[in-house]
Formats: structure tokens, C-alpha cells, sequence
């Protein structure tokens, strides 16, 4: 029997030719989506950017796989994901790049590392 393995991808990109009524819907949204603080890793991906910042967004996933031969289709599944939710609005974008972390290889630090 396999452990499941966690996997967090973090897909980064910058919006791109936004309209004017775009940046409005963006920023009025903007507080949803800048807490730093409450960021998640889902399945369906958790959106953060702060527009009247800067032109960038992050999506954060997080899945479960059997095998580590599984994580390459995971990462392209967020990237795809994300680029869809920004395409079904109508946001433009680019620079999509991403960076997965399969959370067993993590090292723990001396806390995690404590016998309970």
C-alpha cells in the first residue's frame, strides 16, 4: 500500500489588456482575493492578486496522488484550470509559469520532527 502524496501547485501570471470595466470588476472584487493570510491550496484553485498593486495573480492548488508519476498531469491540470477561469471571463493574461511542491519531500523542520 502507497501513501498519497500532497501536491501544491502555484500557477503565476500577469493580466494583460484588461478594459477599463475589467480593472473595475477586479478591484472591486479585490478584497475576496488579497488576503495573503487566508490562502489555501484547493482543488479547485484559490486566487489572490492586488491589482491596485501590481498586474499580477496567483492561483494556489492542491491535489492527492497515488504515485509520483502522477504530479506532471497535476501541474498541467492547474495550469489549464487556471488559464480557463481567466478565459471563461474574459481576462486577458500571460507569463503563466508554475511551480509544484509535493509536500512529502518537504523537510521538517526540528518542530515537526518531535515525538507526540
Amino acid at each position: 500500500m502507497t501513501d498519497k502524496r500532497s501536491i501544491r501547485v502555484t500557477v503565476r501570471g500577469s493580466f494583460d489588456s484588461l478594459t477599463a470595466d475589467q480593472k473595475a470588476e477586479l478591484l472591486a472584487a479585490g478584497p475576496d482575493h488579497a488576503d495573503i493570510l487566508a490562502v489555501r491550496y484547493t482543488p479547485e484553485g484559490h486566487l489572490t492578486y492586488d491589482l491596485a498593486a501590481r498586474p499580477f495573480f496567483t492561483f494556489r492548488f492542491g491535489e492527492e496522488v497515488d504515485d509520483e508519476k502522477d504530479i506532471p498531469a497535476v501541474t498541467a491540470r492547474a495550469e489549464a484550470t487556471a488559464a480557463a477561469w481567466m478565459t471563461a471571463r474574459g481576462y486577458g493574461f500571460k507569463r503563466l509559469t508554475s511551480q509544484t511542491v509535493d509536500m512529502s519531500e518537504v523537510p521538517l523542520g526540528p518542530r515537526g520532527r518531535r515525538q507526540r
